[in-house]
């Protein structure tokens, strides 16, 4: 950190040696802006309670709005503090590592296989604690079972974690098991020998050759030659008991008294009666070509030239797989539209929610711009954009994205604007009656309704004009002619 304390500290030097301001309460009114580029750029509005600084273009940034911050090394260390909702999130050369905090949680995670947990109580003491260093590392704490660790492949307990009840091992694949409502597994060198039981349940398998398990009311299922030849029974205690069969790739069928389904020679033809969604499918080549029909759903597949779905809620359609894609969604809550080329090439969606007026747009075009309008009104245009189209995360958002932003511009429905060419090279900013621009180092002007100000070379030549008169310096000297006053 003993770079940022240098140029920080230059940046106070240079601040004050600067010729004071004429009218210092215009001043507060108006802000300060500061620019020696690349190396310094500071802007300040009192009135907004904001404060940027920025070291080196986009790589050092200390933003401050009302009780909040932001700080960053681009593209090591990125962190956000939002101090009216006590949240707070810091990335690590993202994705490789990032923390989050929240008033019920503290996260940490490392590249999706590291991650620790703690979460709190409403008093925010700590009511349970989870760290995984997926797969050889697993800790945590089950509300029915107390503390559990898992060090694989060695020993491991784990409970009411990943779709189960518990799990056991003890140097997998040689011992496993789990246990789920009451069905427990036994794996013995995993996945060739394996028992399972519990209430009225009962099985076996040797893996591929046969297997079989029972539950009696429950279900039934048995296979010889996996996957060539299955069959089974499910929901017996339910009004919609299903009876499956499959000898692959010869024929399969299902038989309920909501679904009956039928394939011959898989995957050239079948077709499927849905009795609970009244539709009918016919697949002659799935899942490239297939009709539906139904009062909810409708759909033509002739991948890959066309294809159309339609439901109750929307639509999708293809054309030309995989060169254009399009869906929406309308709803008396919410509108989307969503536009795809070349699966990333151009991406581009619109989403609204009639209600309560609100909508949001996000254009993409690899890798030559991005195009977003906010809920709040605020749109921007920036580019290049070479991840934008593919990835649409926040952290590359904060910690990538403005390195590679050579042009950028936000702009609201008030005519307020603000654009950046080259990191602020070249700067233009609109605020309600206030304008400011310049060209690093050549020109500078910024000016409102009764003054204006206009630097060449950062003050080599220098002229104010308002209220108080009109005065003209050179040489960055803090004085000079000055006419006009009232």
């Amino acid at each position: 950190m003993s770079i940022i304390r240098v140029f920080i500290a230059v940046l106070l030097a240079l601040l004050a040696f600067a010729p004071p301001s004429r009218a210092a309460q215009a001043q507060a009114e108006t802000g300060t802006i500061f620019t020696l580029w690349p190396f310094l750029d500071y802007r300040e509005s009192p009135a907004e309670g904001f404060s940027n600084l920025s070291i080196l273009g986009p790589l050092i940034k200390f933003q401050k709005k009302g009780a909040d911050r932001d700080t960053a090394f681009r593209p090591f260390f990125y962190q956000s503090n939002q101090d009216h909702d006590r949240r707070s999130a810091t990335y690590f050369l993202y994705p490789a590592a990032f923390t989050e905090n929240t008033p019920e949680t503290d996260t940490f995670e490392v590249v999706r296989l590291f991650q620790k947990s703690d979460f709190r109580k409403d008093q925010g003491t700590e009511r349970d604690a989870s760290a995984m260093l997926f797969p050889f590392y697993i800790a945590g704490r089950s509300e029915k079972r107390g503390d559990y660790r898992s060090f694989f492949p060695f020993y491991g307990d784990i409970y009411d974690r990943f779709w189960r009840d518990e799990y056991h091992f003890l140097m997998f694949p040689l011992y496993g098991s789990t246990v789920n409502r009451g069905t427990t597994v036994k794996h013995y060198l995993y996945p060739f020998f394996s028992t399972t039981s519990g209430e009225k349940e009962s099985g076996f398998e040797l893996f591929p050759l046969y297997g079989q398990s029972a539950k009696e009311g429950v279900y039934s299922k048995r296979y010889v030659l996996w996957p060539f030849y299955t069959t089974g029974k499910s929901a017996l205690n339910t009004d919609n008991p299903t009876e499956k069969s499959f000898l692959f790739p010869l024929y399969a069928s299902t038989d309920s008294p909501k679904k009956t389904s039928r394939s011959f020679f898989w995957p050239f033809f079948g077709y499927t009666e849905d009795r609970a969604q009244q539709s009918k499918e016919i697949d002659y080549f799935w899942p490239l070509l297939y009709t539906v029909r139904g009062p909810k759903r409708n759909a033509d597949n002739y991948l890959p030239l066309y294809s159309r779905d339609t439901f109750a809620d929307g639509e999708k359609r293809w054309y030309l797989w995989p060169f254009f894609r399009h869906e929406e969604i309308r709803s008396e809550a919410f509108n989307r539209d969503y536009d795809r080329v070349l699966f990333f090439l151009y991406r581009s969606s619109h989403e609204s929610w009639p209600k309560d007026g609100r909508q949001r747009s996000r254009t993409a075009l690899w890798p030559l711009f991005l195009y977003q309008t906010k809920e709040r009104g605020v749109s921007s245009i920036s580019l290049p954009a070479p991840v934008e189209s593919v990835l649409d995360k926040d952290g590359i958002e904060k910690n990538w994205a403005p390195l590679w932003r050579l042009y950028q511009r936000r702009w609201d429905e008030d005519g307020n604007s603000a654009s950046s060419l080259l990191w602020n090279l070249y700067w233009h900013e609109r605020r309600g009656e206030q304008l400011a621009y310049e060209l690093f180092p050549l020109v500078f002007y910024r000016g409102g309704k009764t003054e204006s100000e206009v630097k060449l070379f950062k003050g080599l030549v220098s002229w104010k004009s308002g209220d108080q008169g009109t005065d003209l310096s050179l040489f960055w000297l803090p004085f000079g002619l000055k006419w006009g006053e009232k």
